[in-house]
């Protein structure tokens, strides 16, 4: 028998199971060695396993899903009296703390993108003002005015220096928690919030930030003491020091905050009464949605593939985050499409194909060649199909409403990733483990956020030219790779134990460990460092090149990163659903309305 190189899966075999004598590899793969009944000895080929559950959700249960919120009628004219009734609220906000704390409130409610221009306006004069206040005024304002005011201008694109918190060091610095006030620690969770708007270079936010991060922490732990479980206030504090809210994904975050705002000693009932009507609303539209993705996914066969992850609805949760107005729909269906085929292109490369299947996979992607199909297997002819077939249609789609021919860039973005999944593929069978800076940029296009990104570029962008796509195929966009980061690092972090015990390639915490020496403690502290710097990268990039791309489009770039952690927060979002309460977030988001009074 020809010896086996480890990792291949390439073994003699041909005989009743009775016969064979079987062991386990430490990459997940099983060898063996049969005789037939002839005495011949043949090749077989044995797959690895990654052993996924099966998807969660019920077909015809999610073709039966009935919304009555998507019907005209009584509810959607209250929403749209509600509506207006808000934007009044707007209108008639008097002073810059009322104003900012309204916009705060409609952003975590999740209904600012209705009134985009009047918080557009509202912001542009308190910039114009603060700019023109001296010295002296600003000292007058308290912590948490600042804070938000900060917060705000920046998450909005406004160039604001973090010298501002000069002004007030004495106030963040003489908090005194014990009988502290709400407004002492609702200033002190301004000024935490504000920290992660942070550039590389804001020093004095970092020092901020340890400093609030470390007195909330404080808080917390007296206010238990003190049987003060249930505020809204602590209940805030104990979710921002979870992950700070510029980092967490909107429309989830909406959906936790409507409940939590209920509790708000001063609530306003007109802005959660809207924020009701228009979650149960905009839901009726994902369910459009997601009966269009399910049916699709059982047309193409592909969740017949039992190798693979059958996610279509976990794929369609990212796609409702970076597109979730209504008016997106055709944005939604069409991502989530992206998404499926890499969930199951990922799983061919890394559990299931041999060398030589992926090695001729990976050529017919770079040729887009049908006539290469013949030459593949079953199971990869079926994947290449559907592939040719959707990433054609979405480009006869743009260029019959855009004029441009995006189909090239497309397939580069899809040959340039089977690329990383090979290099990872012959990794893996050699037993090479790279350093974390070689790993790393394979990785960040690997895990896929580029792919998804040029792909939503193409939709959503109404202006397309030769020189923003030559610039975004070649990887030359630093917010880009900075979310492609935050994605890959966020993924690695909970699932390279059960990748590797698979027989999966090495990770970045691996790649690090074996470079450095480092502990594993030592390694998930840099990677989080690494996190913390894309954000650092993509405040700055969001602010500098609002101009250069659809400021939607950003949008998207920074919301696929939050979704990333938010989905990785609890577990393996994708391979085990189950575990990390991404059941409870569809359920949550996509299923299930809010009752309204």
């Amino acid at each position: 028998m020809a010896s086996l190189v480890l990792g291949s899966p390439l073994i003699y075999a041909n005989a009743p199971r009775e016969n064979m004598q079987k062991r386990r590899c430490t990459t997940g793969l099983i060898t063996c060695s049969a005789v037939s009944e002839t005495g011949s000895k043949e090749p077989v080929v044995v797959r690895r396993s990654a052993n996924y559950r099966p998807s969660h959700w019920d077909h015809h249960h999610v073709l039966s899903l009935r919304n009555k919120y998507a019907e005209e009628g009584e509810i959607q004219e209250r929403a749209k009296l509600l509506k207006e009734n808000v934007r009044k609220l707007l209108d008639e906000a008097e002073g810059p703390l009322n104003q900012l704390e309204l916009i705060d409130s409609l952003q975590r409610l999740g209904v600012s993108y209705h009134f985009d221009s009047e918080i557009s306006g509202i912001l542009t004069e308190i910039y114009e003002t603060r700019r023109n206040r001296s010295e002296k005024s600003r000292h007058s304002e308290d912590l948490h005015t600042i804070a938000l005011e900060f917060r705000l201008l920046r998450q909005h694109g406004f160039t604001v220096s973090q010298d501002c918190f000069d002004v007030i060091k004495s106030l963040w610095g003489d908090v005194e928690l014990e009988g502290s006030s709400e407004e002492d620690i609702k200033g002190l969770l301004s000024l935490y919030e504000a920290s992660y708007l942070s550039m590389k270079s804001d020093s004095k936010l970092k020092e901020i930030r340890s400093y609030a991060k470390a007195r909330l922490s404080e808080y917390v732990n007296e206010s238990e003491k003190n049987d003060r479980n249930e505020s809204y206030l602590r209940e805030m504090v104990i979710r921002t020091l979870e992950m700070p809210y510029h980092w967490r994904a909107r429309t989830l975050e909406a959906r936790w905050y409507i409940d939590v705002y209920e509790k708000k000693h001063d609530m306003n009932t007109l802005l959660l009464d809207f924020a009701k009507h228009d979650f149960n609303i905009v839901q009726a539209f994902h369910q459009h949605d997601l009966k269009y993705v399910f049916s699709w996914w059982s047309k193409t066969g592909l969740k017949q593939l039992d190798f693979a992850r059958d996610r279509i609805l976990e794929n369609y949760i990212w796609s409702a985050e970076l597109f979730h107005e209504p008016q997106f729909g055709y944005h939604r269906r069409e991502v989530t499409k992206i998404f499926a085929l890499l969930t199951i292109i990922d799983d061919l490369y890394d559990v299931y194909g041999t060398h030589d299947e992926l090695v001729c996979f990976t050529e017919a992607i770079k040729k887009w060649d049908m006539s290469l199909v013949e030459e593949l297997p079953e199971y990869m002819r079926s994947c290449f199909l559907v592939l040719y077939k959707e990433i054609n249609q979405i480009g006869r789609d743009i260029l019959g409403d855009k004029k441009f021919d995006v189909i090239p860039y497309l397939r580069k973005a899809w040959t340039d990733i089977t690329d990383t999944y090979l290099t990872e593929a012959k990794w893996h069978m050699s037993g090479y483990i790279p350093c974390f800076e070689e790993y790393m940029e394979n990785a960040w296009i690997s895990i896929g956020a580029e792919t998804v990104l040029l792909h939503s570029f193409s939709v959503l962008s109404d202006t397309l030219t030769k020189e923003t796509f030559d610039s975004l195929s070649e990887h030359r966009q630093p917010i880009i790779r900075c979310s492609s980061f935050i994605l890959r690092i966020a993924n690695d972090l909970v699932t390279s134990s059960e990748e590797m015990a698979r027989g999966d390639v090495q990770k970045s915490i691996q790649c690090y460990m074996h470079e450095t020496g480092a502990t594993e403690t030592e390694a998930r502290e840099h990677m989080m460092r690494v996190i913390s710097d894309a954000w650092d990268e993509m405040n700055y990039e969001k602010t500098t090149r609002s101009s250069l791309y659809h400021r939607r489009f950003l949008d998207a770039v920074i919301d696929l990163a939050r979704m990333a952690q938010c989905i990785y927060h609890y577990g393996d979002g994708l391979g085990c659903p189950e575990k990390a309460k991404t059941i409870d977030h569809i359920q949550s988001m996509l299923i299930n309305p809010i009752p309204l009074d």
